[in-house]
C-alpha cells in the first residue's frame, strides 16, 4: 500500500511540473506535446486546465508523496 502511495506522489509531481512548465512555455506560444490539445477548447480553458493540473497535482504530492515516519 506504501509503493502505491508514494507512486500517487510522484506522478502528482509530475503533474503539477508539467503545470508550470507548459505555463512558462505557453508565453513563449510553445507548449509540451503531451498537452497540446490543452489549448484546443481556446485560451481560457487552456490556463483553467494548467491550473488544475498545478493544483491537482500538488494535492496528490501533499496528500501521497511523502512516507510517512513511524512512530513506535
Amino acid at each position: 500500500m506504501e509503493d502505491i502511495k508514494l507512486k500517487l506522489g510522484k506522478g502528482g509531481l509530475i503533474l503539477a511540473a508539467m503545470g508550470i512548465i507548459s505555463i512558462i512555455l505557453s508565453i513563449f506560444n510553445y507548449n509540451i506535446r503531451l498537452l497540446a490539445w490543452v489549448d484546443a477548447w481556446g485560451n481560457t480553458m487552456g490556463w483553467v486546465i494548467r491550473i488544475l493540473l498545478i493544483l491537482g497535482g500538488g494535492a496528490l504530492f501533499l496528500f501521497f508523496g511523502r512516507e510517512e515516519d513511524d512512530e513506535a
